[in-house]
């Protein structure tokens, strides 16, 4: 055997090299952004419609090419668009002299493959900087997992309430066993507003019972809707872009907002990339949502993430991708809701071409749980990095829409959730949450800390629950009976929103007033330093207020 250099002993050692890597292979689509099988850009239009695409007339369009033509691409503007040199396109998403609002109204005329021929011109600093321009709500915001593998509902209420107390404005539910979801989402739902008034809740679950959930007003949005860049995998799915716009309907028809999920990979793990490049056909799945009139799409490859994160250039692809959503002026939950890597290294120099710019959701599911609960196969970064993510905050000056807390008021904000909880329970004739599992969920760091519950006896009582037609409403009088009027009166306001439909607008958000923040009334203003969002005033001398910051005071 070779003496080997001690140096790459080391190295060899090290967690990046347990990731998976791979040399380009365009026949099967691991590639990340171009392609030699990508089309060129070009458009025709003859008599109002578009005739010709990307090289290929309409009677040769799949599906995909023939929604993204009459349902996505505005023919008054096309031309104009299209015959901008693509080069001059990227520096107008980089040039702080060129609106953000002149760059949308040009971006609904370009092809997929003129996205593709303009993105790929950009390096990771010029994305970013065309996000930090082009996301649609000023403010930025973030959403998180609220998930453990033993589906423990006082453990699922606690730390919901631990995440909305911390900042994230959208929480998010998956299950272990399928029948646990409206247990799942009504642990959420209790959990969140006791965390912080008029934050979003949803339970990511099969598509039919995930929107009757919603329509009984157990979650509050939803964005597992997944749209694909072939015609093949669509095919596999038993879907159409119009089954997925029929979808979309339905739920904004019941006042709840959604998005649309998907990302760069997916067609090559399903095996019809036709050999295109990953970002090509990402480009064609945000059409399809721009098309269906969703206000967003949750992108960033999510879990697939892995496949670009083999391949040349990939992290740049998914933060192209979720360039290319704001482009479109969508919201966008733009990823690092999966680890893809042994490295923290290059897990947070993923997290950070999001985090840096800003965007609407900078995870679009920060792990609030620790990972080994997350359902959702872990995030980049979860509840063992809040520390870290504060001092990057703090260091930065950047926000993440977090915020620094308080042993003493976690502890309570996950003892209020947990007893609210075992309340509704004991109201809506749920299998009893006990008193030691209140304080086993108020200290928890997860499910290791937690008891088994009697599974059977749960999903008998979930069945008859949701056969009896229990409604949010039920929830909201359970609450107040029992004492807890405040969170009765979050989860009412909840309703209310459904209601009035004002948080279907798009990139919108609750305050902790119930004051809608969306793109209508909080357009990103960026034109250049000293515009746009700031992390200044009272927001940044709380976010400098770390736990571990010494005071002179005290010295």
């Amino acid at each position: 055997m070779a003496k080997r250099q001690k140096r790459f002993e080391v190295l060899a050692e090290r967690a990046v090299n347990e990731d998976g890597f791979i040399k380009e292979w365009i026949d099967v689509g691991l590639v990340a952004m171009d392609s030699p099988n990508d089309p060129s850009a070009s458009i025709k239009i003859e008599n109002g419609k578009v005739a010709e695409m990307d090289g290929k007339r309409r009677e040769d369009f799949d599906m995909i090419d023939t929604w993204i033509a009459d349902h996505t691409i505005d023919t008054a503007v096309a031309e104009e668009a299209m015959a901008l040199d693509s080069l001059k396109i990227a520096r107008m998403l980089v040039d702080i002299n060129v609106p953000r609002a002149e760059i949308v109204r040009l971006s609904v005329g370009m092809t997929p493959a003129k996205y593709v021929d303009v993105l790929k011109k950009m390096n990771v600093v010029e994305l970013m900087m065309a996000m930090q321009k082009l996301r649609p709500r000023r403010t930025p915001s973030n959403q998180a997992h609220v998930t453990n593998v033993k589906d423990t509902p006082a453990l699922l209420a606690a730390d919901a309430a631990e995440g909305a107390y911390r900042g994230f404005s959208e929480i998010e539910t998956t299950v272990g066993v399928v029948r646990y979801a409206p247990m799942n989402a009504l642990s959420l739902l209790v959990g969140g507003q006791v965390g912080r008034p008029g934050v979003l809740a949803q339970c990511a679950v099969e598509e039919a019972l995930e929107l009757t959930m919603g329509m009984r007003g157990l979650t509050h949005y939803a964005e597992t809707v997944s749209v694909y860049g072939t015609e093949q995998v669509f095919v596999d799915g038993d879907d159409t872009p119009w089954s997925k716009a029929f979808l979309a309907s339905a739920y904004a028809s019941r006042g709840l907002k959604m998005r649309f999920t998907s990302g760069t990979g997916s067609e090559v793990q399903m095996g019809y990339a036709e050999g295109k490049s990953m970002l090509y056909l990402e480009i064609r799945c945000v059409m399809i949502t721009k098309g269906a009139g969703v206000q967003g799409l949750q992108n960033g490859s999510i879990s697939v993430v892995g496949v670009p994160g083999a391949v040349p250039s990939g992290v740049r692809a998914m933060l192209a991708e979720n360039v290319a959503t704001v482009l479109n002026d969508m919201e966008v939950a733009s990823g690092n809701d999966q680890t893809f890597t042994h490295s923290p290294i290059r897990n947070t120099a993923r997290m950070l071409m999001q985090f840096l710019p800003g965007t609407d959701f900078i995870f679009s599911g920060y792990s609030a749980v620790p990972n080994y609960d997350n359902m959702f196969a872990g995030s980049t970064h979860d509840v063992d990095d809040y520390d870290d993510m504060l001092v990057l905050q703090r260091d930065l000056q950047v926000d993440m829409s977090l915020r620094p807390v308080r042993e003493d008021d976690v502890i309570a904000v996950r003892n209020k959730a947990a007893r609210a909880l075992q309340a509704v329970f004991n109201e809506l004739r749920l299998p009893p949450i006990t008193d030691e599992e209140v304080d086993a969920a108020t200290y928890a760091h997860g499910t290791k800390d937690m008891g088994d519950r009697n599974i059977a006896e749960d999903l008998r009582a979930i069945d008859e629950f949701m056969q009896r037609g229990t409604t949010g409403l039920d929830v909201v009088r359970a609450l107040a009976k029992h004492g807890f009027n405040d969170v009765a009166e979050s989860v009412l306001n909840m309703l209310k929103g459904k209601v009035s439909g004002d948080y279907l607008h798009t990139s919108a958000i609750f305050d902790e007033n119930f004051n809608v923040v969306a793109a209508i009334n909080d357009l990103n203003d960026y034109e250049g330093p000293g515009t746009g969002y700031r992390l200044e005033g009272e927001r940044w001398e709380l976010l400098k207020d770390i736990r571990a910051a010494i005071d002179p005071e005290d010295v």
